[in-house]
């Protein structure tokens, strides 16, 4: 400090006195007593947002240094209180940070991220959800054609040109054809034979008919192209890679049988021997093994045609290089070591399913093992449990010689698709939460529950080799649906009928089969030919005399399994159903249109839609 009379002098600042510069020995000036300038007031307080904008921006709303946020807080506290405060913006994570965190299930099986979407959901349509139990067919009279005289004719059969012939294991010739003139199915739509009735006048005059043969047989609409049928549509080749036919009937519920027998495949080693022989005998050299591939099983409606049966999860096959058991493209050994099928084998395949009572409930989430698993013992349940709402909707189109209704097909399911190729990103749960949990009945995902006590048996030669497949894959709706965004105008949940198991064959580079749908099985199953099915077969019912007492059931015990049926049988079954199924959609219309049947549609009586042939 300075002394009276002495000039005050100014201490030194400690960044002054680490100076090397010579501050101490400066003369000072008449102000030196003068407060440094950094302590001076301003004469105007200097705020970095003076000239921010009077509302912040959100993209950037602390974009302050701390001494302009501490007097932007100091200012925020002396405000009124009924003033809101501004809630302050957090960081959202990237995309891929938050599907790395894992997944949470939601309902109905579909997974959702733990945070929120990076763009908002697109909106979505305002539509009440439709109860499959109550939903109706509906008319399109705007698309139909111009009636003929010819639309109340059975349906012309296809016309079928020779394209080469086969020597049969048995040394019998089997011609190979190709047929024109036919409806094809074709990805996400299927087509149906459909005649002219005036007993249907509030169903636009059009039902459901079939054409020869009246029996079954293998679809010649719904196959593969490329691939050649006898007359009777029981035999079957194909000369490029693996193409695959469905037969015109399938299954829903109960056991049923039926038999695929080899032409044309892996060789036999005693024919192979004999025909060794005789080609020494005329100097020739055969070093074939095999004449071409062939697999055989069972298939449902989203099976692709133009692949092997066994190929994704809505087919299950048998292969005849080793027997072994396919799914999903994945074979694996059934048969014994060494044992192939080979030409003139024949392979009996036996599926059961449960009711549509309890694979109703497995399907909608009410499947309880301790309770239903009793019911299905009984056989008085189910004959008075409800029957399935089936909902047809057809358009009526016109082809070169026939009439056809054009309906939707079902189409793969994406659960499913990753079930048999399962995405890296499974492992980690991202994305694929039903992955972490095997098919069964109480699954989350309705694709992927199964069905209890259901199976697949193999014969060969009527020997039973074993049950290769069992809780076989559900296949009511909403197991099954088409996919409204690719064909437009579908509607999902709906059965129309058509879905369940059917019998497949598929032949690769010249294989050939021959199916037997019964009555006359080469190797019957056991079992077969008694009870229901001799009754069925032979037309002979046991009668009983009218004054005579009728006995009373009094068994209260599980009833027996059911009878297994030859496939044959089935096709009758879906005649009387595509009859019933008519007569419903003919009712509805006619309450519909007000309890009239004159034939009007929209105004236009049914006699000047006539057109002359």
């Amino acid at each position: 400090m300075a002394t009276n009379g002495e000039t005050p002098k100014r201490e030194l600042t400690p960044a002054a006195a680490t100076s090397t510069a010579p501050a101490a020995t400066r003369s000072t000036s008449p102000r030196a007593g003068t407060p440094p300038a950094s302590s001076l007031p301003q004469k105007r307080v200097l705020m970095e947002d003076d000239h921010a904008p009077a509302v912040r921006s959100p993209l950037n709303p602390d974009a302050r240094s701390a001494p302009a946020r501490a007097q932007s807080q100091a200012r925020d506290e002396q405000q009124p209180s009924g003033v809101a405060a501004r809630e302050k913006r957090t960081k959202k994570e990237s995309l891929k940070k938050r599907e790395s965190k894992g997944v949470v299930g939601g309902a109905g099986g579909s997974a959702t991220v733990e945070s929120s979407r990076a763009t908002p959901d697109p909106r979505q349509k305002d539509q009440s959800p439709i109860d499959p139990n109550k939903a109706a067919p509906a008319r399109y009279p705007q698309l139909l054609p111009a009636m003929r005289s010819s639309d109340f004719e059975a349906p012309r059969a296809p016309t079928f040109t020779s394209h080469h012939e086969v020597t049969g294991p048995d040394g019998e010739t089997i011609e190979f054809g190709e047929t024109t003139e036919q409806s094809v199915n074709r990805k996400g739509y299927v087509y149906n034979y459909c005649i002219a009735d005036p007993a249907f006048p509030s169903m636009v005059y059009y039902r459901h008919t079939d054409q020869l043969p009246y029996t079954a047989h293998l679809s010649v609409e719904d196959a593969a192209q490329q691939m050649y049928f006898d007359r009777s549509a029981m035999h079957v080749t194909g000369e490029l890679g693996f193409r695959m036919a469905r037969a015109n009937v399938g299954v829903r519920e109960g056991r049923w049988y039926w038999e695929c027998k080899v032409t044309r495949g892996v060789i036999n080693p005693e024919r192979s021997k004999q025909k060794s022989a005789e080609n020494d005998a005329e100097g020739e050299v055969n070093e074939a093994k095999s004449h071409g591939h062939v697999r055989m099983g069972w298939a449902r409606r989203e099976a692709s045609r133009d692949a092997p049966v066994g190929l994704d999860a809505y087919s299950y096959a048998i292969r005849d290089v080793g027997g072994q058991k396919v799914h999903m493209s994945r074979p694996k050994d059934f048969f014994p070591p060494g044992e192939d099928v080979r030409e003139g084998d024949v392979i009996g395949l036996e599926i059961c399913l449960p009711s549509e009572q309890l694979h109703r409930k497995v399907v909608q989430g009410h499947y309880n093992p301790a309770v239903d698993l009793l019911d299905e013992e009984t056989p008085d349940l189910h004959a008075a449990a409800e029957a399935s709402n089936i909902v047809r909707e057809r358009v009526v189109i016109r082809g070169k010689t026939n009439l056809f209704s054009e309906v939707f097909d079902y189409h793969p399911i994406k659960e499913l698709e990753d079930l048999m190729n399962p995405s890296p990103m499974a492992a980690a749960g991202a994305g694929h939460g039903h992955l972490s949990e095997r098919p069964n009945p109480n699954h989350r995902v309705p694709c992927l529950r199964t069905l209890p006590k259901s199976y697949i048996k193999i014969y060969k030669n009527g020997v039973l080799m074993g049950t290769p497949f069992e809780d076989l894959l559900s296949f009511l709706p909403p197991a099954s649906t088409p996919n409204a965004k690719l064909q437009d105008g579908a509607k999902e949940g709906f059965d129309d009928g058509t879905v369940g198991y059917y019998p497949a064959v598929s032949v690769f580079r010249g294989g050939a089969a021959e199916v037997n749908f019964g009555p006359d099985f080469w190797y019957p199953p056991p079992g077969y030919g008694s009870s229901t099915s001799a009754t069925a077969t032979n037309g002979d019912v046991e009668m009983t005399d009218a004054d005579a007492a009728a006995v009373p059931n009094t068994s209260t015990g599980p009833s027996a399994p059911p009878t297994v049926k030859p496939m044959f049988e089935r096709y009758n079954e879906q005649i009387a159903e595509d009859i019933v199924y008519d007569i419903i959609d003919e009712v509805h219309f006619w309450v519909q249109d007000g309890r009239k049947a004159d034939g009007n549609i929209d105004g236009v009586d049914a006699a000047d839609r006539m057109q002359e042939d």
